[in-house]
């Protein structure tokens, strides 16, 4: 049994080195390798996973507050057989984030309530399980964002927030149309970002109508360019999640999407 004095320095030395979670597990750790009979390495390596998992945990948690979901979801919980028009291994090889270390795009195009918003947080999550930055907008709160910078001659710091991140996930593009302002920002940041940082980008807009959206149609095709140039364009035909329940039972009917 180790004696108390020496547990008592250990816990100052670990304290010091600020292993906390090491000193929360010293004593029960000294237990249980007197009790099973375990070597001083089975003893050390005990007491430092824990203190690795601990930080891991932290980290991890401090990224996913950092990166802004609206909710976090997994692909485990997307329900693809609702969504048949979605090609689910697709999917699953862009969550391999190839797409982010080559700095590429993926847009997801469908109308609302198809669960463009849930893959692009499930692909989000996985990029930050990968210990990558990750940062989620909706494009409502980022054109206003930028339009604030600009009024006091901080846009060039703000769009900092918008470029460093490795992924950069812009939900609901078009929902709304821009004044010139706010698609020139725009412009300005995927200009930014293009070839040095991946964007998940989800719209319910068809890229024919992009001009309507950012009141221009050379700003819309210069855009279009520089976003997929390199992109995996997913296309979701199908109803809105937010429907299941009443479609299954009957009460709601099914429709098609031209998207």
């Amino acid at each position: 049994m180790t004696d108390a004095l020496t547990l008592a320095k250990a816990e100052e030395s670990l304290q010091e080195l600020g292993l906390k979670r090491c000193v929360e597990l010293l004593a029960p750790s000294a237990e249980w390798a007197a009790n099973h009979d375990a070597t001083y390495i089975d003893f050390l390596l005990r007491l430092l996973n824990s203190e690795i998992d601990e930080r891991r945990s932290r980290h991890l948690q401090g990224r996913l507050r950092a990166a802004r979901f609206p909710y976090q979801k997994t692909l485990t919980d997307f329900d693809f057989s609702f969504q048949p028009s979605i090609d689910e291994r697709q999917v699953r090889e862009l969550a391999h984030l190839c797409f982010v270390a080559d700095a590429h795009n993926v847009v997801f195009l469908g109308p609302p309530g198809v669960g463009k918003t849930h893959l692009s947080v499930a692909l989000g999550m996985e990029a930050i399980a990968q210990r990558m930055s990750v940062y989620f907008v909706t494009m409502q709160n980022l054109v206003s964002d930028l339009r604030h910078a600009h009024a006091e001659n901080r846009l060039e710091s703000r769009l900092k927030t918008y470029v460093k991140p490795k992924l950069l996930i812009c939900d609901e593009v078009g929902y709304l149309p821009l004044d010139p302002l706010d698609a020139a920002n725009f412009f300005r940041l995927v200009s930014e970002r293009y070839e040095r940082g991946a964007m998940i980008i989800t719209s319910n807009t068809s890229f024919a109508n992009w001009g309507n959206v950012f009141g221009d149609t050379v700003v819309a095709s210069a855009l279009l360019d520089r976003i997929l140039h390199h992109a995996t364009t997913v296309n979701i035909r199908g109803n809105s999640f937010r429907m299941k329940d009443k479609l299954r039972t009957g009460i709601a009917q099914p429709h098609t999407t031209t998207e």
